[in-house]
Protein backbone atom coordinates (compact mmCIF):
# COMPACT_ATOMS: atom_id res chain seq x y z
CA UNK A 1 0.00 0.00 0.00
CA UNK A 2 1.25 3.45 -0.93
CA UNK A 3 1.58 6.15 1.72
CA UNK A 4 -1.06 8.84 1.13
CA UNK A 5 -1.73 12.35 2.39
CA UNK A 6 -5.23 12.09 3.85
CA UNK A 7 -7.46 14.94 5.00
CA UNK A 8 -10.31 13.93 7.31
CA UNK A 9 -13.16 16.35 8.01
CA UNK A 10 -15.88 15.62 10.54
CA UNK A 11 -17.64 17.96 12.96
CA UNK A 12 -17.30 15.35 15.70
CA UNK A 13 -13.67 15.71 16.82
CA UNK A 14 -13.55 12.19 18.28
CA UNK A 15 -14.67 10.66 14.98
CA UNK A 16 -12.14 12.66 12.97
CA UNK A 17 -9.33 11.94 15.40
CA UNK A 18 -10.09 8.21 15.50
CA UNK A 19 -10.09 7.93 11.70
CA UNK A 20 -6.85 9.93 11.62
CA UNK A 21 -5.21 7.64 14.17
CA UNK A 22 -6.32 4.47 12.34
CA UNK A 23 -5.06 5.74 8.98
CA UNK A 24 -1.80 6.93 10.57
CA UNK A 25 -1.31 3.42 11.98
CA UNK A 26 -1.81 2.14 8.41
CA UNK A 27 1.13 4.32 7.37
CA UNK A 28 -0.58 7.42 5.99
CA UNK A 29 0.14 11.09 6.66
CA UNK A 30 -3.13 12.42 8.10
CA UNK A 31 -4.61 15.68 9.23
CA UNK A 32 -8.09 16.18 10.59
CA UNK A 33 -10.32 19.23 10.80
CA UNK A 34 -13.79 19.82 12.23
CA UNK A 35 -14.93 22.64 9.92
CA UNK A 36 -14.93 23.25 6.19
CA UNK A 37 -12.94 26.47 6.66
CA UNK A 38 -10.26 24.54 8.56
CA UNK A 39 -10.30 21.86 5.88
CA UNK A 40 -9.66 24.38 3.10
CA UNK A 41 -6.70 25.86 5.02
CA UNK A 42 -5.35 22.37 5.77
CA UNK A 43 -5.74 21.28 2.14
CA UNK A 44 -3.61 24.22 1.01
CA UNK A 45 -0.80 23.00 3.28
CA UNK A 46 -1.21 19.22 3.09
CA UNK A 47 -2.18 18.93 -0.60
CA UNK A 48 -4.07 15.71 0.11
CA UNK A 49 -4.45 12.99 -2.45
CA UNK A 50 -7.37 11.55 -0.44
CA UNK A 51 -10.02 13.45 1.53
CA UNK A 52 -12.71 11.89 3.71
CA UNK A 53 -15.49 14.41 4.26
CA UNK A 54 -18.58 14.40 6.42
CA UNK A 55 -21.63 15.96 4.77
CA UNK A 56 -23.20 17.64 7.81
CA UNK A 57 -20.62 20.27 8.73
CA UNK A 58 -21.40 23.43 10.73
CA UNK A 59 -20.11 26.07 8.31
CA UNK A 60 -20.49 24.61 4.78
CA UNK A 61 -22.10 21.38 3.72
CA UNK A 62 -19.79 18.56 2.71
CA UNK A 63 -21.20 18.98 -0.80
CA UNK A 64 -20.03 22.61 -0.90
CA UNK A 65 -16.69 21.60 0.60
CA UNK A 66 -16.17 18.93 -2.07
CA UNK A 67 -16.76 21.49 -4.81
CA UNK A 68 -14.43 23.98 -3.10
CA UNK A 69 -11.67 21.37 -2.70
CA UNK A 70 -11.97 20.34 -6.36
CA UNK A 71 -11.55 24.00 -7.32
CA UNK A 72 -8.71 24.64 -4.85
CA UNK A 73 -6.81 21.48 -5.83
CA UNK A 74 -7.53 21.80 -9.57
CA UNK A 75 -4.93 20.00 -11.64
CA UNK A 76 -4.02 17.67 -8.77
CA UNK A 77 -5.44 14.15 -8.56
CA UNK A 78 -7.50 13.87 -5.39
CA UNK A 79 -9.97 11.18 -4.32
CA UNK A 80 -12.93 12.54 -2.36
CA UNK A 81 -15.03 10.20 -0.23
CA UNK A 82 -18.19 11.24 1.57
CA UNK A 83 -18.09 9.44 4.91
CA UNK A 84 -21.42 10.35 6.42
CA UNK A 85 -24.49 9.33 8.33
CA UNK A 86 -26.57 10.42 5.34
CA UNK A 87 -27.25 7.08 3.67
CA UNK A 88 -30.35 7.46 1.52
CA UNK A 89 -30.03 6.74 -2.23
CA UNK A 90 -30.58 10.43 -3.01
CA UNK A 91 -27.66 11.31 -0.68
CA UNK A 92 -25.34 9.17 -2.80
CA UNK A 93 -26.60 10.82 -5.99
CA UNK A 94 -26.06 14.30 -4.46
CA UNK A 95 -22.56 13.32 -3.29
CA UNK A 96 -21.48 12.10 -6.73
CA UNK A 97 -23.01 15.20 -8.36
CA UNK A 98 -21.05 17.42 -5.95
CA UNK A 99 -17.76 15.87 -7.05
CA UNK A 100 -17.28 13.01 -4.62
CA UNK A 101 -15.74 9.84 -6.00
CA UNK A 102 -17.30 7.58 -3.39
CA UNK A 103 -20.06 7.62 -0.75
CA UNK A 104 -19.80 5.58 2.47
CA UNK A 105 -22.20 5.43 5.39
CA UNK A 106 -20.76 5.69 8.90
CA UNK A 107 -19.44 4.22 11.03
CA UNK A 108 -16.10 3.93 9.26
CA UNK A 109 -14.17 1.23 11.08
CA UNK A 110 -10.66 0.08 10.19
CA UNK A 111 -11.87 -2.32 7.48
CA UNK A 112 -14.08 0.32 5.86
CA UNK A 113 -11.25 2.88 5.95
CA UNK A 114 -8.87 0.35 4.37
CA UNK A 115 -11.44 -0.34 1.66
CA UNK A 116 -11.76 3.40 0.92
CA UNK A 117 -7.96 3.71 0.65
CA UNK A 118 -7.80 0.69 -1.67
CA UNK A 119 -10.48 2.15 -3.94
CA UNK A 120 -8.72 5.53 -3.85
CA UNK A 121 -5.43 3.92 -4.91
CA UNK A 122 -7.13 2.31 -7.90
CA UNK A 123 -8.76 5.56 -8.97
CA UNK A 124 -5.61 7.63 -8.40
CA UNK A 125 -3.68 5.17 -10.60
CA UNK A 126 -6.22 5.69 -13.38
CA UNK A 127 -5.88 9.48 -12.98
CA UNK A 128 -2.08 9.25 -13.04
CA UNK A 129 -2.24 7.23 -16.26
CA UNK A 130 -4.09 10.09 -17.89
CA UNK A 131 -7.59 8.73 -17.53
CA UNK A 132 -10.44 10.57 -15.93
CA UNK A 133 -11.96 9.58 -12.65
CA UNK A 134 -12.76 5.89 -12.40
CA UNK A 135 -16.37 4.92 -11.80
CA UNK A 136 -17.31 5.00 -8.13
Amino acid sequence: MTKHRVLIVDDYPETAETASMLLTLMGHDCRFEITAAGALRAAAELLPDIALLDIGLPDLSGFELARALRKQLAGRPVFLAAVTGWGQPEDRVKALAAGFDHHVVKPADRAKLASIIELAEQQLAVMAAGGGPAPA
